[in-house]
């Protein structure tokens, strides 16, 4: 049968027919052979979960185990998110893992008794929904509304509890309002500005990008088109004056692991601090190059060229100059010469990488070491000067010395340009490593200064920086030691209709006059000729009697700014929404936030860890600053201390299952692959030869994607998701196989089946009063096979609550909880016959308390049918509502000291008599110190003749009341008995030689 039938037939899951896990069948009843629908249970608590009369706070069973424990916190307010979805209509795996995570994290929680908020949304604005709007010829508003629908239809499916009561939607105009109040206020105070610049355009999406939105490739994030460089006035956000504050605080954040080290790196490269040294080199043109487009300042003659370097002592072998292609140089120069302006109009179309370069032959320039005396003549000799594609014009001064024995971009374009001419190394490995340096060989590291660096010649190179520095400062009043930033300001100009519009109005008379708060928000106009006629770029442009408007403040014509915001301003701030979601007056009260903020738990993918991590980290700094200024510990804004997340959670992505043809390396559909007829060997249908398999990104293109409402629907959400989490830890790669669930419903079957069994006896078992310290203090009062078994069940139940609760609050190992909770599944079904009710019921109580995080429906299942006269077992409504049970109850088990008590009550005990083995026979775990040793030979043998094989193996010659002496092991492990004339043991009897 082929997979995508099989997959389309297969009934719901029900657990009827599994194979049994336990050896011991003669004495556990095959009671997980009970049957279990796994969806109609989660259907069923779902139902109840709405119940506002399931909820009323109860006492847990077994309670006086951990309500009131030591260092156990309730009514505490705990603010939990994962990043929200945009509504692409679709749920899929990536979405059901991050909400997955954050709904356990949060139910753990509640059961600690905090007060925790999970609300859920939409990030509602972008491109997808103005492109399907243009395929589709309807109003982007209305699609997306349809999407949002059907996503919280398929999030309703998998038994989380976001608190619906907060939803809220970008594109809302409810929302939006305040997000450009929020323009407004930062505009106010400094932070936002209108320019023209060179921008990214993207020619596939016609709107401009931020520089995060362009990869190393150069090319767009989202359309994957190469970036096109276009002048335009576009609206930035000051981000960089928040420079210092951002990278400072990093090291915050990278306290006790809150943050992963992999994001805190990703962001201090991002802002790029970099000390070094700016450099003027004099330039040279044939008597003196008069440009006609002037230079910053009114400059009209090209004197010099400004460089930055990370290396200050790598001067010493300085061997070109190249600019920027967007430089004001370049501009300038390329007005005198025609090929140099065709290299500049075709170097958008290369790589960001390329090697190609113009040398500009009526410019050259000098070495600044020139002009420090004692210098030697060569620092005289002209440098060339390049035009090069590979410098970026948007760092620094545009500008840089080419060192090709230092660099490896310089290198690679010197070895392109200027192949014949020698490479210059003014550094090597070693103090006197002039031998060292190679021609071709480029060296980046530390070092020491060969003999082109004169009298530093055998200094270290961090030495030697300073000192040349300082040197050529003397002659060059330019010449300084400088931090650099690599960061820019943050463009967020979007040249689209599906965004928030920017409240701007632009008047001839009066210039920009923001929109009256009174008048937010500026609403999106309907364009529906638009997209009835397929039309691309921004229809806000055409959209006159939205345009047209009168200017707020002297009332004369005026036009609307036409950009929408980028859709990351939205992100980056909707997380305070949800703090205050129906404040109609401001975004965000200082009640709320005082309450609610900063968010305790962030729940989202890595690839956000520069756009949008970044920018909510700019925004809440920039935000809390000016809406509540009290809040800033310092005078100075910009020095904000204000942090959105105080811990980061990043899950790794799914890889699905996918199958390649072995010749031609072609995608393979389900159906094109016969996985029935052996499923360790898949095979090309068409061609019967064995698949290629492995687990790649998920993709239409490579047909492997899984629909996980289907598989909610097949299995139940509660093990889909123990499933999810059990594949691996959260942070790594998850590599979706479905065929591995059956562990899970085996365990969610077994355990269910003896809960079943376990029932009857619950309502005899005194758990509410049960004390295990006072139980396991008495050991005398039980049998000892009875209490060795209690043991069993309480040590390894005190081991799975403390290792539970330390994975639930790492959160990154959460795959260990599931095999915890297995594990103890099966030492309870092994020890029913011999561990006491009330034992099993305490520790099952713990048992679904500590799984109920995972498989709420399950846990809330078994604990109906353990504890019938409760309710449920979660201490608060959940699941819609928003409203909180008046009374939070703290429900989730600790560890009770008790450990030390449950060891075993009994020991092995291999008797010898002679120094030969004669039988292992169990005694009391009591230690040769315990009892006196003028009492302790007559103590033991009367222990081990307790025991029948003692009785049928130590008589006549080995019986060792005749013993003379005896050694023994300190533990009671061994105990030789020495009989003088003793038989020795016949082989194949029990005996060993």
């Amino acid at each position: 049968m082929l997979l995508s039938i099989r997959a389309a037939c297969r009934p719901r899951l029900m657990l009827q027919r599994l194979p049994a896990a336990c050896p011991r069948l003669s004495v556990i009843p095959r009671f997980y052979a009970t049957g279990l629908d796994l969806p109609s249970l989660d259907q069923k608590w779902r139902g109840r979960w709405h119940d506002p009369k399931l909820h009323a706070a109860a006492k847990t069973p077994g309670s006086s185990v951990s309500a009131n424990a030591p260092g156990a916190t309730t009514k505490d307010n705990m603010y939990i998110l994962a990043m929200f979805p945009y509504p692409s209509g679709k749920l899929h795996l990536g979405h059901l893992r991050v909400y997955t995570i954050a709904d356990v994290v949060t139910r753990f929680r509640k059961l600690q008794g905090r007060n925790v908020m999970m609300p859920m949304g939409w990030d509602a604005f972008g491109l997808p929904a103005e492109n399907a709007a243009i395929e589709r010829g309807i109003d982007p508003a209305e699609w997306t509304t349809q999407n949002m629908a059907r996503m919280k239809e398929q999030l309703g499916l998998m038994n989380a509890s976001f608190d619906w009561s907060r939803e809220l939607a970008t594109c809302d105009p409810g929302f939006y309002k305040h997000t450009q109040s929020l323009f407004l206020l930062l505009r106010r105070n400094g932070l936002v500005s209108r320019k023209k610049a060179t921008v990214n355009w993207d020619p596939v999406e016609k709107t401009v990008l931020a520089n995060e939105q362009v990869d190393a490739d150069g090319r767009s994030w989202r359309s994957g088109a190469i970036v096109e460089q276009r002048d335009l006035e576009q609206w930035f956000f000051h981000i960089t004056r928040f420079k210092e504050a951002l990278l400072r605080d990093l090291k915050a954040l990278g306290e006790n692991e809150a943050w992963p080290e992999r994001v805190l790196a990703m962001q201090e490269n991002w802002l790029g601090l970099t000390k070094g040294a700016h450099y003027v080199f004099p330039a040279h043109a044939p008597m003196g190059l008069q440009l006609h487009v002037p230079l910053e300042g009114g400059q009209r003659y090209l004197e010099n060229f400004k460089i930055y370097t990370t290396r200050p002592e790598t001067i010493f072998a300085a061997q070109f100059i190249a600019i920027s292609p967007k430089s004001a140089e370049a501009a300038a120069l390329a007005e005198e010469d025609a090929r140099l302006a065709e290299f500049i109009a075709r170097v958008k179309d290369l790589p960001h990488d390329s090697m190609e370069g113009y040398e500009v032959k009526t410019v050259t320039a000098t070495n600044p070491l020139a002009q420090v005396p004692g210098m030697p003549v060569s620092y005289h000799e002209k440098l060339p000067v390049f035009v090069a594609a590979y410098v970026r014009g948007d760092y620094e001064t545009g500008a840089l010395m080419g060192v090709p024995a230092h660099d490896s971009r310089d290198m690679a374009f010197w070895k392109q340009h200027k192949p014949a001419e020698p490479v210059k190394h003014a550094l090597a490995p070693t103090k006197n490593g002039e031998a060292e340096a190679q021609a071709d060989k480029v060296f980046t590291e530390p070092g020491y200064m060969t003999s082109l660096a004169g009298d530093l010649a055998g200094t270290p190179s961090d030495e030697a920086a300073e000192a040349i520095v300082k040197k050529i400062s003397t002659v060059s009043k330019d010449t300084q030691l400088k931090e650099s930033w690599k960061i820019r300001d943050w463009l967020i100009s979007r040249q689209r209709y599906w965004g928030t519009p920017i409240p701007i109005v632009h008047c001839q008379s009066c210039g920009e006059v923001p929109v009256p708060e009174e008048q937010l928000p500026v609403e999106l106009p309907k364009v529906d000729h638009h997209w009835a006629g397929g039309h691309t770029g921004n229809p806000l442009e055409r959209a006159t009697e939205w345009v047209n408007t009168d200017c707020p403040k002297c009332h004369g014509p005026a036009k609307r700014d036409t950009d929408t915001m980028d859709t990351f301003v939205d992100s980056s701030w909707y997380y305070m929404r949800f703090a205050d979601p129906h404040n109609s007056e401001m975004p965000v009260s200082q009640a709320a936030a005082k309450q609610s903020l900063p968010v305790d738990v962030y729940i989202g993918g890595v690839e956000h860890a520069i756009l949008h991590l970044l920018y909510a980290r700019f925004f809440y700094k920039a935000v809390m600053g000016t809406l509540f200024p009290s809040s800033v510990a310092t005078t100075d804004l910009y020095d904000s201390t204000h942090e959105p997340f105080k811990r980061l959670i990043t899950q790794g992505m799914v890889h699905g299952k996918t199958f390649t043809d072995p010749e031609t390396g072609r995608f393979l559909k389900p159906d094109e692959v016969d996985l029935t007829t052996n499923p360790s060997r898949p095979t090309v249908i068409s061609t019967g030869q064995e698949a290629r398999s492995s687990f790649e990104k998920m993709s239409k293109s490579k047909h492997n994607g899984v629909d996980p409402t289907d598989f909610i629907g097949q299995y139940g959400a509660d093990a889909t998701r123990a499933h999810m989490l059990f594949q691996a830890p959260v942070a790594e790669v998850l590599n979706w196989d479905e065929d591995k669930i059956a562990g899970v419903t085996r365990w969610i079957g077994k355990l269910h089946g003896f809960v079943k069994a376990l029932a009857p006896a619950a309502p005899s078992a005194p758990t509410r009063d049960f004390d295990p310290r006072t139980y396991f203090s008495k050991r005398s009062s039980h049998p000892i096979e009875q209490w060795e078994a209690d043991a069993r069940v309480w040590a390894a139940t005190q081991r799975a609550i403390a290792s539970t609760t330390l994975a639930y609050e790492k959160v990154y190992s959460l795959n260990t909880v599931v095999s915890t909770l297995m594990s103890l599944t099966n030492t309870l079904t092994a020890e029913r016959s011999l561990a006491s009710d009330v034992m099993q019921v305490a520790a099952t109580s713990a048992l679904l308390r500590l799984m109920a995080p995972i498989a709420p429906a399950v846990a809330e299942e078994c604990w109906s049918v353990l504890f019938p006269q409760e309710q449920s077992i979660f201490p608060s409504r959940h699941g819609g509502s928003g409203e909180e049970e008046a009374v939070l109850v703290d429900k989730w088990p600790v560890t009770d000291g008790t450990l030390p008590l449950v060891e075993p009550k009994t020991r092995s005990c291999a008797v010898q008599v002679n120094g030969k083995l004669r039988c292992v026979v169990k005694i009391p775990a009591t230690t040769a110190e315990e009892i006196p040793e003028s009492e302790f030979q007559t103590w033991v043998t009367e222990e081990i003749y307790k025991s029948p094989e003692a009785q049928s193996k130590l008589v006549d010659g080995n019986d060792i009341r005749r013993a003379t002496r005896l050694y023994t092991a300190a533990t009671g492990a061994m105990v030789n008995f020495i009989i003088p004339g003793a038989k020795k043991a016949k082989k194949g009897k029990g005996a060993k030689e």
